[in-house]
């Protein structure tokens, strides 16, 4: 009988051992309720934009070339100075053409003394064939004589014609002499700085087809900033619309442009939309080539729901849909919702959440639905 009692009390502690293990392991493993940082949902207005990077070039500048061959003869600017336009900048021996000029105008002054005496010539035959015709009229003169005097007037006024036509002739022959010279003087043609000097004394040019720039000219008082933005939002997009940027070298400052040309059609490669934005620039702070990051603002909107990126989980942006866990009581629960645009690091809701829902906007990377949390840094 004892050993029976005791084999009953042995399987009595092995029961209570087995059901104080069970206890202890569901203890261990309960899991806890998850942190999470919830905002309640409110409106706001929501300035409508569209995110775009692009860089900045000069609206106006110039290589400048020269137009004839031959060696430089003078330069009179360096690199980084100001120049106005029609500014000399540099001077092309041209001494051939120079006595081209001369021989020019002395071929010009040979040949308006030559039409003073045909006209001189002109004026006596007219004088003298009104004579005989008078002469005749009178019975003074004969026939013959009012047709030699008349066939003088018409020789007479042909050699005036003659030396007229001369004349031209060494007018033009002087203007292209002229011009060719005048292409011996390199100036600016706008205004700006001269970023680029490539000659000195002594150099030999070429003809502008194929010759490198001799200078380069930039104005940068006046920018243009090329962005390109995807075709789904190309419809947005309207002349005159405002454009912010920034830039590296500028982390502080914040920069305004306007829209001022739209491409008609779409590029083949990526289906994007080229655009240009006049950015004016004095003081003359922004350099071409830089790097800008903006946005162009396409509209305003009152009472809008937004809330912030982090609280969207499986956000499909082309899609224009997500997922935002709303709060009731400890307890989450997944709703679907549908996104517009985004401002920042908000991102408006069109559908799905009310005013006045809590949703989490921190700590749900990992949520499901129905699951237990518990709030912390909540904000109003």
């Amino acid at each position: 009988m004892k050993t029976i009692g005791k084999l009953v009390m042995t399987a009595t502690l092995v029961t209570l051992a087995a059901c104080g293990g069970k206890k202890n392991d569901t203890a261990v493993t309960a899991k806890p309720p998850v942190a999470v940082e919830c905002e309640q949902v409110k409106t706001a207005p929501l300035t409508e934009s569209i995110e775009v990077t692009g860089t900045l070039e000069p609206k106006f500048s110039v290589d400048v070339k020269s137009q004839i061959p031959g060696l430089v003869k003078q330069v009179y600017v360096n690199e980084w100075i100001r120049v106005k336009k029609g500014q000399l900048l540099a001077r092309i021996d041209l001494s051939e053409t120079e006595a081209q000029v001369k021989r020019g105008e002395a071929g010009v002054a040979a040949a308006r003394a030559s039409l003073s005496q045909a006209q001189v010539s002109q004026t006596r035959a007219e004088r003298e064939q009104t004579r005989v015709r008078n002469l005749k009229e009178s019975g003074l003169a004969t026939q013959q004589a009012l047709d030699d005097a008349r066939s003088e007037y018409d020789a007479s006024r042909a050699r005036s014609e003659a030396a007229r036509a001369q004349c031209e002739v060494a007018a033009e022959e002087l203007r292209q002499a002229r011009a060719r010279l005048a292409k011996g003087v390199i100036t600016a043609p706008i205004d700006g700085v001269v970023a680029l000097k490539a000659i000195n004394v002594g150099d030999l040019t070429s003809d502008a087809a194929a010759a490198k720039p001799l200078f380069r000219i930039v104005d940068n008082r006046l920018l243009n900033l090329t962005v390109t933005v995807p075709s789904s939002a190309s419809s947005r997009i309207k002349v005159g619309q405002a454009l912010t940027f920034t830039v590296d070298s500028l982390p502080q400052r914040t920069f305004t442009g306007k829209v001022m040309y739209i491409n008609p059609e779409l590029s083949s490669n990526d289906r994007s939309l080229k655009i240009i934005a006049e950015v004016p620039n004095v003081p003359e702070q922004l350099k071409g080539g830089l790097f800008a990051k903006g946005r162009i603002v396409t509209g305003n909107q009152q009472n809008v729901i937004q809330i912030p990126r982090s609280a969207l989980a499986n956000w499909d942006t082309t899609g224009a849909t997500a997922k935002v866990y709303l709060l009731t009581g400890d307890t989450v629960h997944a709703q679907p919702v549908k996104t517009g645009s985004v401002n920042g690091d908000r991102v408006e809701i069109v559908s799905g959440l009310t005013a006045g829902d809590q949703c989490v906007v921190r700590g749900g990377f990992n949520l499901k639905d129905g699951e237990k949390v518990s709030r912390s840094g909540a904000k109003p």
